[in-house]
């Protein structure tokens, strides 16, 4: 065996080596899927060259040389998706183009493993150290050439961009290197040991592996150097696309370097398109001027800066557009970050207060009653998370946020104060006969009949589905009982008419109730959490008493503080 032989698995050894250093210094995202696929279709090219010859089995040999053919098949693709990555394209790869992207690629890779009629290789001597090519072997090669002059196409189209970065371009450069020195290295090898083949008497072994591993290290230097995957992908994959704001990176000639989802409903701009403010604030509508903010952004200082614009498309859009400089170690700015803000319904809520204002000027209200107004708006804003939005009740968090407060100063002071915990009856029998849409309306007219059999003082919550809490402050048993049987007569006597086709539904609820007055046995707990879930435990247990006495009926609880 010539000693030439061994440069193959020399070659694959270092291709290796490359593979096992880019797998361990970088992290793992889908332009390192890309490469590592590149790198693996590479890698079986020298492999599978070098175990033809070492195998002495026909069989074997042939299977080697159709594994090396598919990787070169498959070969171009990748080159050519990882160029379209490196230049800045990728975003513009839709499935579509990806599917077709490939299809060349497969069909060469289909008919190297068939072999139809012996049109890809013959063997010579026996065996397929010595073969012969037929001409499926040009049309995988034509099929690789023109992925190559795909890809120099793309190249030379981002180097001739007026809108790419130089740092892109730079890449472009060395990548084009890469190519060159693959096809020259492919097609020394395929002069020497295939066209003339019959008039030179040996075949001279790791030209094209040659090749492949040193185009291969035009690219990882362009990994490295430029952080192909650390800034881009990983920034893209992890971070920008879960932000629901608008994000646009910038770098020092105003040419885009990365724009997340969410900027596309504002900015229909791709990476690599340049970004012109001034065009962007006409294309939009300012209130005021904009001319302060356009100075300020033109002058590239490191100041963070905001205005807000207003887009008209299907819908009228509020968004807040920041700039904040990009500074290297110098304090100078290299790019921009901004950042689009959408706040439409902030202004909603800003117009509709407007709005309730005017209405109250034009009424001639004083201005205390204005300034109330606008209070009680703001406090409904800061209360909406701790509201039911079905039945327009508290939740159970902000009563627990009250009571956890209110319960041990009522203790403190000796103030009484009682809890009803109300439950509709056969609520689940409801849900079943009219479904979902009609239990969810009984549960909102429910709450409604209950709103207006309780005092002003008097907090009603929804306790947990079908189930309401309502917390009397100041209130003993007998107070209590006649509010909790002033709240089941109303709630009994309110007939639902929810539609036309059901008519009338009728519901009654059961009512377990909870008054702590007895103070001489009571005193203030040093666990008011733990305090306040005892409490909820034994109105519960009342309520569960009165559906098991026949629902439709009050049940009171003694309460029983657990020693710990």
């Amino acid at each position: 065996m010539s000693p030439l032989v061994w440069y193959d698995l020399f070659l694959f050894v270092l291709l290796f080596g490359v593979y096992v250093y880019i797998f361990a210094t970088a992290r793992i995202t889908n332009l390192h899927k890309v490469y590592f696929l590149f790198h693996g279709l590479m890698m079986l090219w020298p492999f599978c060259q070098f175990a033809i010859v070492l195998s002495d089995n026909p069989g074997w040999q042939l299977f080697y040389v159709t594994l090396s053919f598919v990787a070169v098949s498959l070969l171009g693709s990748g080159w050519l998706l990882l160029t379209i990555f490196i230049t800045g394209y990728a975003d513009r790869l839709g499935k579509r183009r990806s599917f077709l992207l490939f299809t060349p690629a497969i069909v060469a890779a289909v008919g190297v493993v068939m072999n139809p009629l012996n049109w890809f290789v013959t063997p010579l001597e026996g065996g397929y150290v010595e073969r012969a090519y037929g001409p499926w072997f040009w049309f995988v090669m034509i099929v690789l050439v023109s992925y190559f002059v795909a890809s120099l196409f793309i190249l030379f189209g981002a180097l001739r961009a007026s809108d790419k970065s130089p740092t892109i371009k730079k890449q472009v450069k060395i990548t084009l290197w890469g190519i060159f020195v693959l096809a020259i290295f492919a097609a020394i090898d395929a002069l020497l040991n295939v066209v003339l083949r019959a008039w030179i008497p040996f075949i001279i072994p790791g030209l094209t592996s040659l090749g492949i591993f040193l185009s291969d290290l035009f690219f990882v230097y362009v990994i490295k150097r430029y952080n192909v995957f650390d800034l881009v992908s990983i920034a893209h994959e992890d971070v920008i696309n879960t932000i629901p704001y608008g994000i646009l990176v910038l770098d020092e000639n105003d040419t885009i370097i990365e724009a997340n989802k969410a900027s596309k409903s504002v900015i229909n701009l791709y990476v690599g398109d340049c970004f012109d403010m001034e065009a962007f604030l006409r294309s939009v509508r300012v209130e005021g001027s904009s001319q302060p903010f356009l100075d300020q952004y033109k002058k590239k200082e490191n100041k963070l800066s905001q205005i807000e614009v207003i887009v008209e498309r299907d819908i009228e859009r509020h968004f807040i557009l920041q700039t904040s400089p990009i500074v290297d170690t110098f304090q100078l700015p290299i790019g921009y970050i901004l950042t689009l803000q959408d706040v439409s319904q902030e202004r909603y809520y800003v117009k509709e207060m407007n709005r309730q204002n005017e209405m109250l000027q034009e009424r001639n209200h004083a201005l205390d009653r204005i300034r109330q107004e606008l209070s009680e708006a703001n406090r409904k804003l800061e209360e909406l998370a701790l509201t039911d939005s079905l039945t327009d009740c508290y939740n159970r968090r902000y009563l627990t946020q009250q009571l956890t407060h209110e319960v041990i100063t009522n203790v403190h002071y000796k103030t009484p104060f009682s809890l009803l915990l109300l439950d509709v009856d056969y609520f689940k029998a409801i849900n079943d006969r009219y479904g979902h849409v009609i239990g969810d309306e009984v549960l909102y007219r429910t709450a409604q009949a209950i709103k207006q059999s309780i005092r002003g003082t008097d907090i009603l919550t929804r306790y947990g589905g079908e189930e309401f809490m309502i917390y009397l402050p100041h209130t003993e048993r007998q107070l209590a009982q006649k509010i909790a049987e002033r709240v089941r007569l109303s709630v009994e006597s309110n007939h639902m008419v929810v539609n036309h086709e059901i008519g009338q539904v009728s519901i009654t609820i059961s009512i377990g109730i909870l008054s702590i007055e007895d103070f001489e046995v009571e005193h203030v707990p040093d666990n008011p959490e733990g305090y306040l879930t005892q409490l909820f435990a034994t109105v519960d247990k009342a309520l569960y008493q009165a559906k098991q006495n026949g629902r439709n009926r009050i049940e009171f609880a003694e309460f029983e503080r657990e020693v710990s």
